[in-house]
């Protein structure tokens, strides 16, 4: 495989926008031409290395997280209950991600498809934004199944690189009555499952790709992808409550025509 410094480099990448309403697949894929690191290869390396920030998020939400197997009195997300809610927000993107898998790594990882989910995806986060609405779910042991599951059917959104499943867990959220800032961190816990269901049925499907040489490669990558994930996660948190989704937006229409204009 390529050099360490490419791996540390998509790892750094794939950790500061996996969590971020800008598309991480969308980085790693236009990062990944600029580095002439392209192909089937590169698209698993992609997937796997959010391992990495995988793992950040669950230090991160550890106590949530060891809820799920040691319910704590009083709450409402833990145990079974919470592995049910996660369960349904992770269902339907899943049963697409099988359905469509071999499609979308053939026609979607590419710089045109991603350019066109980045204008999407910021026209959508406008149109949330302005339009008006009323939270009524402001904390995560008030999720209840039907939200869960309809963020789990706005996450099928991001099984089209570019788009964004952050952007797609929070816009679908707040759409459907979560407080922004709860539908910034369900975005968090729910990427888990679902990311680590995509990380390794693509990892199965393509080891036939790679060899115990390429394993340094991978450790580089989701190093650095844990290491930017941790601080990536910790300023969103941070600022989520004073931010828009406009703000991310706008990012993601300037970047879409240095795309354009550089890439495509």
């Amino acid at each position: 495989m390529d050099n360490l410094l490419t791996a540390l480099i998509l790892g750094i990448v794939e950790g500061l926008t996996e969590f971020l309403p800008v598309s991480s697949s969308g980085h790693l894929i236009l990062a990944g031409n600029l580095l002439k690191f392209t192909g089937e290869r590169a698209a698993t390396f992609e997937v796997v290395i959010q391992l990495g920030a995988i793992l950040a998020v669950v230090v991160l939400y550890r106590e949530r997280f060891i809820g799920l197997v040691r319910p704590r009195p009083y709450a409402r997300f833990a145990g079974m209950r919470g592995i049910w809610l996660l369960l349904l927000t992770s269902l339907p993107a899943c049963m697409l991600g099988l359905l469509l898998h071999s499609l979308i790594k053939q026609y979607l990882f590419r710089p045109g498809p991603v350019l066109i989910a980045l204008i999407t995806g910021a026209v959508c986060m406008i149109f949330t934004e302005r339009r008006k609405y009323r939270s009524t779910c402001i904390d995560l042991d008030e999720m209840t199944p039907r939200l869960a599951l309809g963020i789990g059917c706005f996450q099928c959104l991001a099984l089209w690189p570019g788009f964004s499943r952050s952007a797609a867990t929070i816009m679908g959220g707040m759409l459907l009555g979560a407080g922004r800032t709860l539908a910034a961190e369900y975005s968090f816990i729910a990427a888990v499952p679902i990311m680590v269901a995509a990380t390794g049925y693509d990892l199965l499907k393509s080891l036939s790709l790679f060899s115990t040489w390429d394993i340094p490669f991978f450790l580089a990558g989701t190093a650095g992808a844990f290491i930017s994930a941790l601080l990536a996660v910790k300023v969103f948190v941070t600022f989520v409550g004073r931010m828009n989704l406009v703000t991310f937006a706008v990012y993601r229409l300037l970047l879409a025509s240095l795309v354009y204009y550089f890439i495509v």
